[in-house]
């Protein structure tokens, strides 16, 4: 029977934890910047806090049209509701008025 026996060099004894170390790199890698990693779910935060401020802005505004549509409906429209928007449909007021020029360009009447 012919048998040789080798001695382990040091290259073979490195090979596994190399390739072990490559594995958990290459996975490590997308675990944090893959498209369901841990930078893309922070990004996703980032624009779902964004938007829901939004949404919050359009639901505020919402209800206040929602509100002045409120009090112009059912025929139980109000005298200064009315006159209000007369006003400001025609640009008008009466000379013992004061009128206040807000930057967005409506106008303020007291």
């Amino acid at each position: 029977m012919w048998t040789k026996q080798r001695r382990k060099t040091n290259r073979g004894r490195l090979v596994v934890p190399i390739l072990a170390t490559m594995f958990f790199a290459y996975f490590g890698f997308h675990a944090y910047h893959g498209e369901y990693g841990l930078y893309s779910t922070i990004k996703l935060q980032d624009q779902t806090r964004l938007l829901r401020a939004q949404y919050d802005a359009v639901k505020a505004s919402r209800t206040e049209l929602e509100r002045e549509v409120q009090l112009m409906h059912d025929g139980t429209i109000e005298r200064d509701m009315l006159d209000e928007q007369a006003r400001k449909a025609l640009n008008v007021s009466r000379p013992d008025e004061v009128t206040i020029m807000r930057g967005s360009g409506d106008l303020t009447i007291n």
